[in-house]
């Protein structure tokens, strides 16, 4: 029997912006998922974690971190990312970290880093920008690896007790508060203040400014790991999202479509990122368009699937910044027709 899980990061609305946003929100599918479900809990997350509530969902759910989900140290999924990029034999020895080109902006108060869906960042440009920073990496004994334009690798084994965030933690945030921790801080620092210089003078900053884009001035590590064994984990597919969270999908189910899910047996866990980024930014038409978009596309064919049979349990995962709801559906459930589909669950998060 089939049995799906659907992960969709921001989901929750912010509580003081719930009721205003569920009246706006035509979500039928999801009403009559969360309106008649089977099982319901709520996890708290403290603000202060490193890793937001659907990374530490992520790293348990592909057995990547044990439980309790706890990650005042990071997520380690970068031996995994390695595995998904076809880096199994890099990977394999050392500690290795993710690393992304990153534009940090500075306010009247403090500098933040921006939300790296905002660089567009192209092959060429990534490519030129990794062949001017790499020998400062291999100098101090650091191999640079390059996956995709927004997604490279370093081993730094004098690195693994860092303590590190991931990007999406930190969008927007105090960047003083998230900045890398522990004995090897101060390296950490000073190898990016020189990639900061090297690529504040570099020709491709100077022709995406002039193209309207922000600046590659700067890049952000997290996920560190130290091991790159498999693991056992059911099938996760992937839509929308960062290089590093394709990564962990296999080949043909990065940018996944609801009927290749249908097609699988056993457990598959589907991710549907596109809601972070208006989430993220408080872009709430955007927001409320892409939950729209997402109970057609995908909660309303899984919806008739469980009714019918193909799916045995359908398990949804939302999430912001403090909490996530995980949810279960059964076609038992849904015959009880005494209870209303309604998003009220959204509210209580």
């Amino acid at each position: 029997m089939t049995d799906i899980t659907l992960a969709l990061p921001f989901a929750l609305p912010p509580a003081e912006m719930a009721p205003h946003l569920l009246r706006a929100l035509q979500a039928p599918a999801l009403a009559a998922l969360l309106g008649r479900h089977s099982q319901q809990q709520l996890h708290g997350f403290t603000q202060h974690s490193r890793v937001l509530p659907h990374e530490a969902w992520l790293a348990r759910t592909v057995d990547l971190a044990p439980a309790p989900i706890t990650f005042q140290t990071g997520a380690p999924l970068a031996g995994a990312c390695m595995r998904g990029c076809g880096l199994s034999a890099q990977a394999a020895a050392g500690h290795w970290l993710i690393l992304q080109p990153a534009h940090i902006q500075v306010s009247s108060t403090h500098p933040s880093l921006a939300d790296p869906r905002a660089l567009q960042l192209d092959e060429a440009d990534a490519r030129a920008l990794y062949d001017a920073a790499r020998p400062y990496f291999e100098e101090l004994g650091k191999p640079l690896l390059f996956a995709a334009p927004g997604l490279w690798f370093v081993r730094a084994d004098d690195w693994a007790e860092l303590t590190t965030a991931s990007p999406d933690s930190v969008v927007n945030q105090n960047l003083g508060d998230w900045l890398p921790e522990g004995d090897r801080a101060r390296e950490y620092r000073r190898l990016q203040n020189e990639i900061q210089m090297l690529w504040h003078q570099h020709p491709v900053n100077a022709a995406r400014e002039a193209r309207g884009l922000p600046a590659v001035n700067s890049y952000w590590c997290w996920g560190g790991s130290s091991t790159a064994a498999p693991v056992s984990a059911p099938t996760l597919a992937v839509s929308g999202g960062p290089s590093w969270l394709q990564a962990l999908a296999a080949p043909e189910l990065r940018q996944a479509t609801v009927e290749q899910l249908l097609a699988r047996p056993g457990h598959s866990v589907a991710v549907v990122a596109d809601l972070i980024a208006p989430g993220q930014a408080s872009e709430w038409a955007e927001w409320i368009a892409a939950l729209q978009h997402i109970d057609q596309h995908w909660c309303a064919p899984l919806l008739a699937a469980l009714k019918d049979g193909r799916v045995g349990r359908m398990h949804l995962m939302l999430s912001h910044r403090e909490s996530w709801l995980e949810v279960t559906s059964t076609k038992m459930a849904q015959r009880k027709f005494w209870r209303q589909p309604n998003l009220n669950l959204l509210k209580q998060a």
